[in-house]
């Protein structure tokens, strides 16, 4: 090694131990700290060095940690301070209306931060429970981190939102990587090279010579380096496909949240998207395409407003909208629904679609019988969920995926092609509303985490949002055209091709991701087996 390589890993191995044995409160000021530094590199900002930083020293604090019960309380500072820098766009959506919620914004955002904290805290304390090197240690926190996302977005409904593979979004080259195995799958790669420099700071030969240190790096990012060129030759060699026929008209019509649904205004509303999908070309259009509740009326009970809407359909097309449902009974409403309506140009409805993943606390309740609260949604109350994801195939349309808000961000959770009698659909259609987060980072977080979806699949999304960002994007993942966030317009673009054939993660699941964290698991307990066989043990600290 040279010279200056020497006197890197020596100023780097002062620096771990110092951090390392820091305690109490210190320490977990600064894991706090280095939480909310990872939150930087998340749509919109991407400030992707600053996650070497962030989870380097996390890596140092697990090393350093006498037990896993500490290196658990480092995961969760970790985690705290990162789930409220990511997620604070919640609070907005609280202050929609403030004389109802606006006292929730502080105790929610600490209360759903200190609860997803707990998933970093569990990945700390099983990536330190064997003695492991710190070339090891590094392996085995981006294992445990990508597993804990993966539960993060599986258990209590889920939550897979800010995924740490999202923070690639400005390279397409890097996220065709999701094609084979997922936005998990991109989370490992992100979090093992972010850390990996923590394997510089070996502090004695007794535990890795600091010639081989630089290995551990050198492999994470000629990993990185890797993914991107396979991602460029993917799109290189892909075979060149001219957009379909299908002629699409999103409409963003960019109503504010606090007017949507006062009755003196949701006329007007209803009139505004109207006349902007009436706009030049209008004839010419297969399908005009609203956001989540753009229609704000029950439209499946009124046939003067379905004739209204009709106006909005163009010749032999159809228009797609979302639009609040309910059933009734004994004229009793028993339940209540977030729907998506195909109209036809008579004004009938050709198919509906229920939003089956519902927003805890937006859309539903949890625990109603023992949280007296009311939901976010229109009346507040509880809303019932549709039976799973479908394929909608109507006359003159390629069959469709349709996603209500944010099922657009489940992992594997788009498409319903493994059902008994579901077709494989040939594009997914994302309609939602996110002006109940104004100007924050929410909309773009959202917009690239469902924007992965038609990377995964193989199949363009088109996505329609009231306020921004509406888009629609190849099943590569490139954005063919867009609508920013507070702007008012429509977008018009030919519906782009699906792949030919299925993705490997669209064919296997989440097996490819299973075999790269079962590969990376054994090769830290290979460092650490052979490194008790050497007759050392990894150094602790704190």
């Amino acid at each position: 090694m040279s010279s200056a390589g020497r006197s890197v890993s020596a100023r780097l191995a002062a620096l771990a131990e110092t951090l390392g044995a820091l305690s109490g409160w210190r320490r977990s000021a600064l894991a706090a700290a280095l939480g909310a530094l990872a939150a930087t590199a998340l749509p919109p900002v991407h400030a992707l060095p600053l996650l070497l930083v962030a989870f380097t020293g996390l890596a140092w604090l697990i090393h350093a940690s006498r037990s896993p019960w500490r290196a658990a309380i480092a995961g969760w500072w970790f985690g705290f301070t990162h789930f409220i820098a990511g997620i604070y766009w919640i609070g907005a959506a609280l202050l929609t209306d403030p004389s109802r919620h606006g006292w929730m914004v502080v105790p929610a955002i600490l209360g759903l931060s200190a609860g997803f904290a707990l998933f970093p805290a569990l990945a700390a304390f099983v990536a330190r429970l064997p003695a492991l090197p710190i070339g090891g240690r590094v392996l085995a926190l981006a294992v445990t981190w990508t597993a804990a996302e993966w539960l993060r977005g599986t258990i209590l409904t889920g939550f897979p939102m800010n995924l740490m593979g999202t923070v690639w979004a400005p390279s397409i080259g890097m996220i065709q990587a999701a094609a084979l195995a997922g936005a998990y799958g991109l989370s490992f790669v992100t979090v093992f090279a972010a850390a990996s420099p923590a394997a510089l700071a070996a502090p004695s030969p007794s535990e890795r010579p600091r010639r081989r240190a630089w290995f551990l790096p050198a492999m994470a990012f000629g990993l990185l380096a890797a993914i991107w060129i396979g991602g460029q030759a993917r799109l290189a060699l892909a075979p060149d496909q001219a957009p379909t026929d299908i002629r699409l008209r999103l409409v963003q019509a960019n109503i504010e949240q606090t007017l949507k649904w006062k009755e003196e205004e949701r006329a007007a509303a209803l009139a505004r998207h109207v006349l902007l999908s009436q706009g030049e070309g209008f004839e010419a259009i297969d399908a005009v395409i609203w956001p989540e509740s753009a229609a704000t009326f029950y439209v499946d009970e009124s046939r003067p407003v379905r004739d209204f809407l009709a106006r909005a359909v163009p010749p032999g097309g159809r228009l797609l909208t979302g639009a609040p449902r309910r059933t009734v009974s004994a004229g009793r409403t028993i339940a209540y629904w977030n729907s998506l309506h195909a109209l036809t140009p008579a004004g009938a409805i050709a198919a509906t679609y229920d939003k089956h993943h519902l927003v805890p606390f937006g859309e539903y309740i949890p625990l109603r019988a023992v949280l007296p609260l009311r939901a976010l949604a229109y009346g507040g109350a509880d809303h019932s969920a549709g039976p799973g994801p479908r394929t909608v195939s109507l006359p003159g349309l390629p069959p469709f995926s349709p996603l209500i808000c944010y099922e657009a961000i489940f992992p594997g959770e788009v498409v319903a092609d493994d059902m008994p009698g579901e077709a494989r659909p040939a594009w997914l259609l994302n309609v939602t509303n996110d002006a109940w987060f104004g100007q924050t980072a929410g909309p773009y977080q959202h917009f690239q985490a469902a924007r992965l979806r038609a990377v995964e699949e193989g199949l363009p999304l088109v996505r329609a949002a009231n306020t921004g960002i509406s888009a629609v994007v190849d099943a590569h993942g490139r954005v063919v055209g867009r609508l920013g966030l507070g702007v008012t317009g429509v977008l018009d673009a030919r519906l782009p091709p699906a792949l030919a054939g299925r993705t490997p993660v669209a064919q296997l699941g989440q097996w490819p991701l299973a075999i790269l964290l079962g590969l990376a698991a054994a090769a830290a307990l290979a460092l650490g087996f052979g490194l008790r066989k050497g007759g050392r043990r990894a150094p602790q600290g704190e």
